[in-house]
């Protein structure tokens, strides 16, 4: 009896260090870059200058329905799949009933680089009106752009202006098509 007493205790004893012996580390990988939504390379050069061309549309109480043509330059850079830069841009505006004005603009954009071709942002930053009448705003909205060669871009864009000097917010959508140096 004392023999398979022996027995017993010896394999009570193995199986209580067996677990420790197997209690490797298990690793599984639990995400890879494949499987995240974003795209953190440069393929399509979003950082650099840029400079492009931009129609739309703005709308406001006092000026009503205003259609303009502008011209814009800037600035990007790509940090992962962070994108920051700074743009200035002008556009002339005309409608039948308010005449003709010019309206300038400086913005900072921030966004994401959702794909290879594919950034979203929001821009926030400064506008005054340069002809009549004297109004002066700050503005806040974003946009979309979709890179289709290295160095061509479409995009559509939304701005609200907040006056600071005047009393007529607006609404501005513009869709344009830069280049990137």
């Amino acid at each position: 009896m004392s023999k398979n007493l022996r027995i017993a205790a010896a394999c009570l004893a193995l199986a209580a260090v067996t677990p420790a012996a197997a209690a490797d580390p298990i690793t599984v990988p639990i995400s890879s870059l494949a499987e995240l939504p974003i795209s953190d390379t440069d393929a399509n050069g979003w950082d650099g200058f840029y400079a492009g061309i931009y129609s739309g549309v703005q709308d406001s109480t006092a000026g009503g329905t205003q259609f303009g043509i502008g011209v814009n330059a800037g600035v990007e850079v790509q940090f992962d799949f962070y994108l920051i830069g700074t743009e200035v841009a002008v556009q002339g505006l005309s409608d039948d009933g308010a005449g003709e004005t010019v309206y300038g603009q400086i913005l900072g954009r921030a966004g994401l680089v959702v794909s290879d071709d594919v950034a979203v942002y929001a821009a926030g930053g400064y506008g005054i009106d340069l002809g009549p009448p004297d109004e002066q705003d700050i503005l806040a909205g974003g946009g979309i752009e979709l890179s289709l060669t290295d160095s061509v871009s479409v995009r559509a864009q939304y701005l609200r202006s907040f006056p600071t000097v005047g009393d007529n917010p607006k609404n501005q959508f513009t869709v344009g098509a830069t280049y990137s140096f």
